[in-house]
């Protein structure tokens, strides 16, 4: 019985698969969006969530030092703590979206996009910029 254990184990040892979790969080803050199967951008989402969480906070040292803990590059995670964070200072959680994409050529896999979220008035405003 899998009482009280969170999240899928993927098939994959404990180690193998944080690490892909944490490489497929430092793709997503990189690029922005990911395309993988659902089972992973599941996981992904909810190690992204808490990733942005703990950029969000005060102290930028200590920031950048819990950021690093997950993402597996140093310029990366002052990304995260200096541009991605400060764009959902007002948002409590919820910072990415993911949409269905469509199945795998190879395996039938059903695959999906993790984008991050924009803002309502990050839209408005590149738009006014144009």
């Amino acid at each position: 019985m899998r009482h009280r254990i969170k999240g899928k184990k993927l098939g994959r040892p404990t180690e193998h698969r944080l690490l892909m979790l944490r490489n497929l969080v430092t793709d997503l803050m990189e690029h922005g969006r990911v395309i993988t199967t659902v089972a992973r951008a599941k996981e992904l989402r909810r190690l992204a969530d808490k990733t942005i969480t703990k950029a969000k906070q005060e102290n930028k040292v200590k920031a950048i030092r819990e950021v690093l803990q997950i993402v597996t590059k140093k310029d990366i995670a002052y990304k995260v703590v200096n541009e991605i964070a400060p764009k959902y200072k007002n948002r409590e959680g919820g910072y990415t979206r993911l949409l269905h994409y469509h199945f795998r050529k190879g395996d039938a896999a059903p695959t999906a996009i993790v984008m991050l979220v924009e803002e309502k008035g990050e839209k408005e405003s590149s738009k006014e910029s144009e």
